[in-house]
């Protein structure tokens, strides 16, 4: 059992791997727009997908937590190779909603069953909690890494054929499946008792009762997660103003898939050696830099401005998960971290289309400074009452981290 639990943790960060290897991402907009698709068409349906995680995210989360990991991986990896599959035959608006619903449907299955399977196979093999900071740091540096090769690739075949790039894509996309089959059900260790059944009034409870730190710490990962997905949309029709070639795009998505998975590997050491209140500071400032630097700098120095923010991409998606994860029982991790999931897509779907509006009726400048207010009032609203929480806790006894 110890060997499969142990073979568990790699097939997780493959299985991530292949999930993010996406040839189609750097090229998306444009692929898009190849189908006749407005840029402000394209944010819409953005949030018709994230709309369909909505409505399964929770449901998807609490399926993991009872019928187990491995199901809702199965389900999720399936769903994954049947919409790039799909995405062969997809000419016009319809096509593409089709597309986007079926892979709502494998991110919502795939989404928090990963971690959860994660945390569940290292608890059972009584891995200390530090050990966990570093498998979610290495998580997030194996799905930086897919996204920046498949950057890669998949903007050298652009160049040479959208079709044979999609096609490409939806062979890859079912080793998932391959993988979820491989995977051995990890035992759950319930805090208070064996039974697995999860009272959704017990998640909301803990949730709504916790301390300030946690509460806090749900809403910031989606707000910021916000704001990147926000800013990765337009940096491809930031590019195409700039006249830049697909190829480009592809290297350019890599560099930044690169310092997502850079920042992954300096989160843990950055909150270590500097401290959690200092952390959050950083995450907080960083946005600012990056998104208002986009909008007034613009050319190459906007662009390299804009890696700043997929560098606080890498940071919190290891210290505000790792925290939130922590501070969560086993029980119902997966639950939580769809419903995590569920407020970020939920917020996509009242922001996205109004960002897309404002982009194809007042530039791109305008989108990014609208972008720009939000991630302030995200300062001052969540980071800053969440710093003093942090802090707070920090002087009440040593801490290693946002515990």
């Amino acid at each position: 059992m110890e060997i499969k639990l142990r073979r568990n943790i790699n097939i997780v960060y493959g299985l991530a791997f292949f999930h993010m290897f996406m040839l189609i991402v750097p090229v998306i907009v444009p692929f898009f727009q190849s189908k006749g698709l407005s840029l402000a068409e394209v944010f819409y349906l953005q949030a018709m997908y994230a709309a369909c995680v909505v409505v399964l995210e929770a449901p998807s989360g609490y399926l993991a937590d009872v019928m187990g990991r491995r199901f809702a991986l199965l389900i999720g990896a399936a769903a994954h190779g049947a919409g790039y599959f799909w995405l062969n035959f997809a000419d016009d608006f319809f096509g593409l909603m089709i597309f986007e619903l079926i892979m709502g449907v494998a991110v919502s299955m795939l989404s928090g069953a990963d971690l959860a399977l994660l945390y569940d196979s290292e608890k059972a093999l009584a891995t200390e909690d530090s050990e966990h900071t570093y498998s979610v740091a290495h998580l997030g540096f194996m799905k930086s890494l897919a996204e920046g090769l498949g950057a890669l690739f998949g903007g050298l075949l652009a160049m040479w054929s959208f079709d044979l790039m999609v096609l490409i894509q939806s062979l890859t996309a079912w080793v998932c499946l391959w993988m979820a089959f491989m995977i051995t059900e990890p035992p759950t260790q319930n805090d208070e008792n064996n039974n697995r059944v999860v009272s959704i009034g017990e998640i909301w409870h803990y949730l709504v009762n916790g301390d300030s730190v946690l509460k806090l710490i749900f809403v910031a990962l989606p707000i910021y997660n916000l704001a990147t997905i926000h800013v990765a949309w337009l940096v491809q029709p930031y590019w195409d103003d700039m006249g830049l070639s697909l190829a480009l795009f592809g290297a350019l998505w890599f560099a930044q898939s690169l310092t997502v998975a850079t920042a992954s590997k300096l989160g843990y050491t950055l909150e270590r050696k500097k401290g959690a209140v200092f952390s959050l500071v950083v995450i907080g400032i960083l946005p600012l830099i990056g998104i208002f630097g986009m909008a007034w700098v613009g050319g190459w120095g906007g662009i390299l401005l804009g890696f700043v923010l997929f560098f606080c991409r890498g940071l919190y998606q290891v210290i505000l998960v790792n925290a939130l994860n922590r501070r969560i029982p086993g029980r119902f991790r997966a639950t939580v971290n769809s419903l995590n999931s569920l407020l970020f897509r939920f917020g996509f779907i009242v922001t996205g289309p109004a960002i897309g509006y404002l982009a194809d009726e007042h530039g791109l400048s305008m989108a990014l400074n609208a972008l720009g207010l939000m991630s302030l009032l995200s300062f001052v609203l969540i980071m800053l009452p969440l710093i003093r929480a942090v802090r707070r806790l920090t002087k009440a006894g040593p801490v290693t981290g946002i515990a």
